[in-house]
């Protein structure tokens, strides 16, 4: 037990640095906004060159404050005392005193490597590490860890007992917190791994897989901007509702510079936010669909025109379906993309249809090139090629697997009699709620096959303004920062990253991955999931194949978290032992902390299902501070969320499935009727797991009885 005495003494002793530092930090800010300001005074002045210096001033001026702003709270969270006596403090940001001597090293910087990769058994030099934690600009606490005892100097203080432990029982708010005062040496190695290749990080629920992608996203940025600034650094969760919780930590990190999607949104102008049941999602996203939407993309229009009759100088022009499919067929040999080749199957018109006027020996017949250019103005003939072979957006071909002759037809030989039915159901309910996650990577592959139209080249946009025929911006470092402006403004279809990040990939079919892999094909990767929560039913070798592929033949670093932070030792043991059931032997990993509180499991007939919820999200709410995650099977979701309207306190809990539940963390977690999620399929047992490991304090569970 630390003697308050010196805990207070060793507090102000870090307030006192504080101070210095947030006075400092006042500084820095006043001198940017002040260059802002006589940035914009430039503008006044009249010369070219002038200008150029306003638009840098302002242009960097304008970061820097927005960046100081950004990182105020909690600026520093952490100190090294080290064997050479020198003391470093780490924080969000690096800040420089007046003399240039270190006040603050970023927490990305080489010097902090040691704050976290320190222990007791390789101290790395550091004697002393001190977690700082603060509110505003007070220091409200500290934890030490003295590593080197033998090299502590005589009246070092040690004071505190389990910052980790401390930090990991605080309340969260709805969106998840950045890990950056607490990341453990395990997870540091696998954030500061080789910037090149594929980073793959492993690991039980609430080992921080996360967390480590995102602060290892904001390491790449800081340790090479250009490179990863320049390309992007692209991140994909399972749903909107994951993206939605993890959208903070970054710029909380002081890093903006990435693009967030889920799965369901990767596809530009969609965005789909519903799962298809188990057995659906796995003829989906099979890569034998791939070979089904090759034969839907070579087929004819769905109620397009059987045949071509134009009167040319008296006589009957006429083409019917057997010759338009051969022409068809012949303008698109396999690996042909039918939107780019529209201008062979014109050409195969224009053959036939010469061909077949100089069999009529038609009078007075032109040349084959005046013979087309008088047809190419024909009216008639420009409605025939736009319903004859229109440009097909992928929905176009998609809608065609709703014709259930045509589903069949195409997935003859591929998909058996019992996937061909469940898919054609999923096309044509009516009831379907729109595309699911799994469409979208169809979407995706028909946008592959399909090609993109021949676009006349534009006139790119001069990035530099010009005035009386001058370019305004002439410096070398001008012109770069404009490049990198522009490179900056990505379509919604953008494909060459320089970094993907893959959260939860242990859900991501090899549809999905060939959806990912042609986004990040000069792309370096991290992949992070967990085997024993994968909700895919589908061939296991298809899926590793699908994700080798993506992945490319790039370096590996492979690396395992092993500790739970997440749950108490009580959830956690619920959760470990339906796992268990179907995998005995799976390696899980140790909950270090336990709270003494086990969870409640309560039962109730269906008709009091509803009250019975409803008071036990509200005893929730009154036993943890923060968030209560309400969890239901896949089809109850809406329903459950309608029994709990009008609940006090409406911020602070959330309904969702048990598939958009995975990734996220809440304080106290309700599980609506357990039962129905471990029978709703293959992978029902493991969806339940998730569940159930998604609480840090409180877990009740409610089933049917």
């Amino acid at each position: 037990m630390t003697d308050p005495t010196t805990l207070q003494q060793e507090i102000a002793a870090e307030q006192q640095h504080l101070d210095r530092v947030y006075a400092r930090l006042a500084e820095l800010r006043q001198s940017a906004a002040v260059a802002e300001k006589e940035g914009y005074q430039l503008a006044r002045v009249g010369n070219f060159g002038a200008l150029v210096e306003r638009d840098a001033m302002v242009f960097h001026a304008a970061r820097r404050r927005h960046v100081l702003d950004a990182e105020h709270e909690g600026l520093v969270f952490g100190r090294l005392d080290l064997r050479d006596s020198s003391v470093l403090h780490i924080g969000r940001l690096g800040v420089r005193g007046e003399r240039a001597e270190p006040l603050v090293i970023d927490w990305r910087a080489p010097a902090a490597a040691a704050f976290y990769q320190a222990t007791a058994t390789q101290p790395r030099g550091v004697v002393r590490r001190r977690m700082i934690s603060s509110t505003g600009e007070r220091v409200t606490r500290i934890e030490d860890d003295l590593l080197d005892p033998a090299g502590a100097p005589p009246g070092m203080k040690v004071v505190g007992d389990g910052a980790l432990l401390a930090t990991l029982a605080r309340a969260t708010g709805r969106g998840m917190r950045d890990i950056v005062a607490t990341i453990q040496r395990e997870q540091d190695e696998a954030i500061r791994s080789p910037a090149s290749g594929v980073t793959i990080v492993s690991g039980g629920p609430g080992t921080g897989k996360t967390a480590v992608a995102l602060h290892r996203a904001a390491y790449l940025l800081y340790s090479d901007r250009n490179r990863f600034v320049g390309g992007g650094v692209l991140v994909v969760g399972p749903s909107s509702v994951f993206v939605d919780y993890i959208s903070s930590v970054l710029p909380s990190l002081g890093e903006d510079a990435a693009t967030l999607h889920s799965l369901g949104t990767l596809f530009p102008g969609v965005t789909a936010t519903r799962s298809d049941p188990a057995a659906i999602a796995a003829v989906k996203g099979s890569l034998r669909m791939r070979r089904v939407l090759e034969r839907a993309v070579r087929d004819a229009v769905p109620d397009g025109p059987g045949e071509l009759r134009l009167l040319y100088r008296g006589e009957l022009l006429r083409l019917g379906r057997a010759e338009l499919d051969g022409i068809r067929a012949r303008a698109l040999p396999r690996g042909a993309r039918r939107n780019e080749v529209r201008r062979a199957g014109i050409d195969g018109l224009f053959g036939a249809l010469w061909s077949q006027a100089q069999r009529l020996r038609i009078g007075r017949l032109p040349d084959q090139r005046t013979f087309e250019d008088e047809l190419a103005e024909r009216q008639e003939f420009r409605d025939f090629l736009r319903a004859w072979w229109p440009r097909l957006h992928p929905r176009h071909v998609l809608h065609w697997l709703a014709r259930p002759t045509r589903l069949r037809r195409y997935a003859a030989g591929i998909l058996t009699p019992a996937e061909i039915a469940m898919l054609a159901e999923s096309y044509t309910a009516p009831a379907t709620g729109g595309l699911s996650f799994a469409d979208v990577a169809i979407l995706d592959e028909l946008d592959e096959l399909l090609g993109r139209p021949p676009q006349p080249p534009r006139r790119r946009r001069d990035p530099f303004h010009v005035a009386g025929g001058v370019r305004e911006l002439s410096t070398a470092a001008e012109r770069q920062r404009a490049a990198r402006q522009a490179a900056t403004e990505r379509p919604a279809d953008y494909r060459d990253y320089a970094h993907v990040v893959v959260d939860e990939s242990q859900d991501v079919s090899p549809m999905q991955w060939r959806m990912l892999g042609r986004r990040g094909r000069i792309a370096s990767w991290t992949v992070v999931g967990d085997p024993a929560q994968t909700a895919w039913t589908g061939d296991p070798a298809e899926l590793h194949r699908a994700r080798d592929r993506a992945l490319g033949r790039r370096a590996r670093h492979s690396f395992t978290l092993s500790t739970n932070y997440r749950n108490s030792a009580e959830i956690f043991a619920a959760a470990a032992a339906v796992i268990r059931e179907i995998d005995p032997d799976l390696v899980l990993p140790t909950a270090v902390r336990s709270t003494g509180v086990a969870p409640v499991e309560l039962s109730a007939p269906a008709a009091e299902l509803p009250a019975v919820v409803r008071d036990a999200v509200a005893r929730l709410l009154t036993e943890v501070d923060g968030t209560v995650g309400v969890i239901t099977p896949v089809p109850r979701r809406d329903e459950v969320a309608g029994w709990l309207a009008g609940l006090p306190d409406p911020d602070r809990h959330q309904v969702v499935n048990a598939l958009q539940a995975k990734g996220m963390e809440y304080d106290g977690v309700l599980l609506v009727a357990p039962g129905e999620i471990r029978a709703d399929s293959e992978a029902g047992v493991r969806t339940l797991y998730v569940a159930l490991s998604r609480a840090t304090q409180r877990l009740t569970t409610v089933d049917v009885r």
